[in-house]
């Protein structure tokens, strides 16, 4: 079984990779399965946001392909669950990550602990050969820290803390990020409902 995943971003590429290292399930991206697309997000919330993706790279997949597309963002209460569904527009598209933590960072500046709450949230869309809907949600709970940390991860991770490991997500191994991550528990989730299907 061969599924395409709907993303440009290798970094997400690369954790749904490893997250699926085990199965015996082959995952492509994109560009792996010939597919050129930069689906525009229209939606207002991640799962009208990731079945636009799904949809668009199942229309452009080989017949009997599975596509599966997530779409996922940071919430932070203090700022009015922002940036959420535009996590990754949030100063503009080709802003630097480095760019977008510290504004996060200095607008939370003199905010205690208690009130920096935040969340990552990821909602994936599967689209079975026959045209099927499926789909699935995590959710990874933790706070703004008040500095960037850590070398894994990508995006929002160096700024995002988990006090009940005492650092950042980008401070956590790949594989302990897998075990508790948005991306991780949606993906196993949508592992267990596409047991039934496939």
């Amino acid at each position: 079984m061969k599924i395409i995943f709907a993303t440009n971003n290798q970094g997400k590429y690369k954790e749904i990779k490893e997250i699926m290292k085990d199965s015996a399930v082959e995952v492509l991206s994109m560009k792996e399965a010939g597919i050129n697309l930069e689906p525009e997000e229209t939606g207002t919330t991640f799962i009208e946001n990731a079945t636009i993706k799904a949809k668009a790279v199942f229309e452009a997949a080989p017949a009997g392909s599975l596509v599966i597309a997530d779409d996922s963002g940071l919430e932070v209460d203090y700022l009015d669950k922002g940036p959420g569904v535009d996590s990754a527009l949030y100063l503009g598209v080709d802003t630097s990550y480095r760019i977008k933590n510290k504004s996060i960072i200095d607008r939370l500046e003199g905010v205690p602990d208690e009130k920096r709450t935040a969340r990552f949230i990821c909602v994936m869309v599967a689209i079975l050969p026959d045209g099927t809907l499926l789909s699935s949600k995590g959710i990874m709970e933790g706070r703004i820290d008040y500095a960037e940390s850590g070398e894994n991860g990508f995006g929002y991770d160096p700024i995002f803390y988990l006090p009940e490991f005492g650092r950042t997500s980008a401070a956590l191994s790949p594989e302990e990020k897998n075990e508790i991550s948005h991306r991780g528990k949606a993906l196993k989730e949508m592992k267990e409902i596409l047991v039934k299907y496939i």
